[in-house]
């Protein structure tokens, strides 16, 4: 059985700003090998942090039109959705789709005010942060629990139809939102804390949590998160999850392909889901539960948050 992937999250903007294609390149992501898939919708990051980047409004901006361009470029085989409808639509005529999301608002100085307008341009996910403290929130590097204007940006998001993505926040930051939350939660990159115990990836209370909310977590390929550079491991991570959620309809897929360095032995790039899906059902998962991950499971998060 062929299996269409929806991916919770790629830094793939970080390479078209470098003058990458996005139809053929030698990197983790492109529409030449996504194609052999058989269904793709992903969300592309606009990644940005206060912590390295001299000016992120203008990174912020330079990768949002890459993006864009590139899309636009090669709308014979993608184009840019805004909704759970556009998705269906897509994969009924043999497109893939493409999703604007937010990796750390520091591009627009963290202003709630201005989520609106980023709404009407077609971003529908945002994580509060990355690995520093910023003016929302503290990281999972730096602790501490959502300021005022923290809770702002949970409230509008939701109010628009934004999906609020916890991966990089704090434990606090985390729970915090989970006082306020009124739409499920997704965590678009991140693992298991009790199979990896990196501060990155989330315990079985968060995991439960997200559960609770109708929410997902999309499983990261960086070994670093996985505990170890094999398929085998992020299969872990499944099954774990699974002992939670034994229907398997909160774990999703959340690669962070372009956005790491080394990738699990035996997958190369978007193409190589296909491997993925193969070795959870050689340890005997089955193609429903399969089928959920990859595609059903974030489908019905944007249909109930992006409408």
């Amino acid at each position: 059985m062929e299996f269409p992937v929806f991916d919770l999250h790629c830094d793939t903007t970080n390479e078209l700003i470098l003058g990458k294609s996005l139809r053929k390149n030698e990197v983790h992501i492109d529409l030449e090998r996504a194609a052999q898939l058989s269904g793709y919708a992903q969300c592309f990051a606009c990644f940005t942090t206060n912590s390295n980047v001299r000016n992120p409004v203008e990174v912020f901006e330079k990768k949002m039109m890459a993006l864009i361009r590139e899309v636009e470029a090669n709308y014979d085989l993608i184009t840019q959705v805004y909704s759970a409808d556009d998705i269906e639509q897509n994969q009924l005529e043999g497109k893939m789709s493409a999703i604007l999301t937010i990796e750390g608002p520091a591009g627009f100085g963290y202003d709630p005010a201005l989520l609106e307008d980023l709404y009407k341009i077609g971003f529908r996910m945002s994580t509060l942060g990355w690995n520093e403290k910023n003016p929302l929130t503290g990281s999972c590097k730096t602790g501490g629990g959502l300021s005022d204007l923290g809770r702002e940006y949970v409230k509008e998001a939701q109010r628009l139809g934004m999906i609020v993505d916890v991966s990089h926040i704090s434990d606090e930051g985390f729970w915090d939102i989970m006082d306020i939350t009124q739409a499920p939660i997704v965590a678009s990159h991140s693992n298991s804390r009790a199979v990896c115990e990196h501060c990155r990836n989330l315990t079985d209370d968060m995991f439960r949590a997200i559960c609770t909310t109708g929410g997902i977590a999309g499983i990261n390929l960086f070994p670093d998160f996985l505990g170890g550079n094999t398929l085998d491991k992020a299969c872990d991570h499944v099954f774990h999850f699974l002992e939670m959620d034994p229907d398997g309809k909160h774990i999703a897929l959340g690669g962070d392909l372009d956005g790491i360095d080394v990738l699990p032995d035996d997958f190369a790039g978007i193409q190589d889901y296909t491997v993925l899906a193969e070795k959870l059902i050689s340890r005997g998962i089955s193609e429903a539960v399969v089928i959920n991950i990859f595609w059903n499971n974030a489908m019905e998060v944007f249909k109930k948050c992006c409408t």
